[in-house]
This record gives structure tokens, C-alpha cells and sequence, in this order.
């Protein structure tokens, strides 16, 4: 970087990046990955959500992290947004979990109900 000049062009792409992710028109998931999360056991769940999608070439699906969402005791947890769907919320997280989710609830539309909040 150089120049004023250079500087606006990098503020210009991280801006694209950023909106770029808010603009998503797939399916999110989004893991917890506070203090909280991670010693729950959050980084090797949203270690198989992302093995799993891409072993099943899943392009419409991203994973993204978040802070905490809240619920400590519950970790960790997963928030599954699909368009025109309400959130579904996922508590008390695995790996095996979590590729069950995506083999139900992701590519074949069905909600596990015995791993969301209502059911912690």
C-alpha cells in the first residue's frame, strides 16, 4: 500500500466480503464459537458441518461462526437459517449431530426435533 488510493481500494473489497456474506441466499448455519462454545465441544462440530457439506458438494450452504448466542448451558449451538424458513435452533452439539443434521434437515428439509431448544 502506497496510496490513499490503495487503502480505499482494500476498504472497497472488504466491504464487497462483508456484504457478500449478509447477502446470502442460501442456507446459513451458524456455530456458536465463544469461550462458552469451544470448550463445549463447538470447533469439532463446525469442523463436520463443513466436512460434511463439502463431501456432499452442497455450493447453496454456508458455515460461519458467531460470538456467543446466549445459553451457555446449552452448548454447543447451532442456528440453521434456510430462506423463507423460521430459524431452527440446534442445542447440545456433536459432530455425529451435526452430520445428521445436514443429512435431514439440510438436504431433505426435515427439522430434528429432539436436538433443538425445545427439546433441551
Amino acid at each position: 500500500m502506497k496510496s490513499l488510493a490503495d487503502l480505499e481500494a482494500i476498504r472497497q473489497r472488504a466491504a464487497t466480503d462483508v456484504n457478500i456474506r449478509r447477502e446470502h441466499d442460501g442456507t446459513r448455519i451458524v456455530v456458536g464459537m465463544a469461550t462458552c462454545g469451544i470448550a463445549a465441544g463447538a470447533r469439532p462440530v463446525m469442523t463436520a458441518f463443513v466436512e460434511e457439506i463439502g463431501k456432499r458438494n452442497l455450493s447453496d450452504v454456508s458455515v460461519v461462526q458467531t460470538g456467543c448466542i446466549g445459553m451457555c448451558r446449552l452448548e454447543p449451538i447451532v442456528e440453521v437459517m434456510r430462506p423463507g424458513e423460521e430459524k431452527v435452533t440446534y442445542v447440545k452439539m456433536t459432530p455425529e449431530k451435526a452430520r445428521r443434521v445436514v443429512s435431514e434437515h439440510i438436504v431433505n428439509g426435515n427439522i430434528v426435533a429432539e436436538y433443538t431448544i425445545g427439546n433441551a
